[in-house]
């Protein structure tokens, strides 16, 4: 068993050696038993030249494993500075999982030459998975796996594992004359058991098992609640496509929390750490434009109120508290809900129910911090009226939120849009043109 080693410290390391020391330390690191995930978060903690020459120092078997690792703006980084007998080694190395991770973010030609260069065996497989799509389980399924008819002896079974495996599977996958799946078992109980067994009588047929088109976050579901590591993957005709496993659940959902947290300000989940300059100014700046022009609204919003500001100073101190509540309810609102329709909880039968549910919320808390701050606002100022106002605008800023906050999601996901990603920029508008306009309206209306 590898022991777990903390990689921020191996980046320490490698960070303080030359580049001489940096391919020792990092062969000792692959000799310890470094996974390659690891060893891919550890090259992308460097910039490209440095993370190049680390990446073809390491063991010829681990540079498809360790590309296939890496955020997909690091792997072309990698890919990018290779030559072109260099990148015909590496593609030709594919096999069909990779081929079909990198497909989506590596230039047509790249990919058009991976299908060249593989094998006949892998681009089978490759085109099996694309007859999926990408929310589809079938498309990432494992579709190496070993099968024995269902029907035989053990006798049988040790022989035909004998004479076609290559490697020890953990599982071998059952299935019965119609090619179709029946079951599975354990590749020890098949060497421990008596030859004279029927296979049959070792299998286990109470299994979860997905069907190839399901999606991605059903089979994250469907390992939670298995009780074995791995979930078969069936077609239509409960032909076995092949299985996921618990590292697969566990990397998409890794996945999943990246791209949403990152989602909310712009960025990608595949961004690279060492992004070029140029590119990143590029893609940044459009979410920066994006963020002016919501602004602009939110400034025109006050512009309107332009003469009771003037003459009542105290307005511009306190419009930042109006807009601060109505923006953090908002987004707990959001969140909650992003959440819910991530987990498939969010379904038109409960929509009302949960807007009915974060309204009163909204409003509750609206009430009870309208107090707090209308109360501390008035002795401030030492104005009842201004306390009362911005009373008033709490209120309907934190109730307008929760009611977005349940909306807005809703309507993004209507219009196939990511709610994480341009939800909060939706919602921080709306609470801040709403609490503004209450504010102020209010104001105008009252200390004018």
């Amino acid at each position: 068993m590898n022991e777990y080693q903390d990689v921020s410290l191996l980046i320490a390391r490698l960070a303080q050696a030359d580049e001489q020391q940096q391919i020792v330390q990092l062969n000792e690191m692959v000799d310890s038993g470094l996974d390659e995930g690891s060893l891919a978060n550890l090259l992308e903690a460097f910039p490209v030249e440095q993370r190049v020459r680390m990446w073809r120092n390491l063991p010829l078997e681990l540079h498809i494993p360790v590309l296939t690792e890496m955020r997909s703006e690091v792997r072309f980084s990698v890919i990018n500075a290779l030559s072109e007998a260099e990148l015909k080694l590496t593609l030709a190395k594919l096999d069909n999982l990779s081929l079909i991770e990198w497909a989506d973010s590596l230039p047509e030609e790249i990919i058009a030459d991976a299908m060249r260069l593989i094998s006949r065996d892998e681009l089978e497989l490759y085109d099996r998975a694309k007859e999926y799509s990408d929310e589809e389980i079938g498309r990432w399924a494992e579709q190496k796996v070993f099968t024995l008819p269902i029907g035989i002896s053990v006798k049988r079974a040790k022989v035909l594992l004998d004479k076609y495996q290559f490697e020890t599977p953990k599982y071998v996958y059952l299935t019965n004359r119609a090619k179709k799946f029946r079951g599975m078992v354990l590749y020890s109980d098949i060497v421990t058991a008596p030859e004279i067994s029927q296979l049959k009588a070792l299998a286990q047929t109470e299994l979860v098992t997905l069907n190839a088109h399901q999606s991605i976050n059903d089979a994250i579901d469907a390992i939670e609640h298995s009780d074995v590591p791995v979930v078969p993957v069936v077609d239509e005709n409960e032909s076995l496509v092949g299985h996921v496993d618990w590292q697969f659940a566990l990397n998409t959902q890794r996945e999943i929390y990246e791209a949403r947290l990152m989602a909310g300000t712009g960025m990608d989940e595949g961004d690279d750490l060492f992004t070029p300059v140029i590119k990143g100014t590029k893609k940044r700046g459009l979410w920066l434009g994006i963020n002016l022009l919501t602004a602009i609204l939110a400034s025109m919003t006050i512009g309107m109120f332009e003469d009771v500001i003037s003459k009542v100073v105290a307005l511009a101190v306190l419009m930042p508290i109006v807009a601060s509540m109505g923006g953090i309810a908002g987004s707990q609102t959001l969140t909650l809900m992003v959440r819910g329709m991530a987990l498939n909880q969010v379904t038109q039968g409960n929509r009302f129910a949960l807007l009915k549910n974060e309204l009163s919320i909204g409003s509750i808390n609206g009430v009870i911090w309208a107090v707090i701050i209308g109360g501390i606002a008035g002795l401030w100022f030492q104005s009842a009226v201004l306390g009362s106002t911005i009373a008033l605008a709490i209120v309907i800023n934190m109730a307008t939120a929760a009611f977005f906050g349940v909306i807005i999601p809703i309507l993004l996901d209507k219009f196939k849009l990511d709610p994480a990603l341009a939800g909060s920029v939706i919602l921080t508008t709306m609470t801040d043109v709403i609490g503004f306009f209450a504010f102020l309206g209010t104001a105008s209306l009252v200390m004018l």
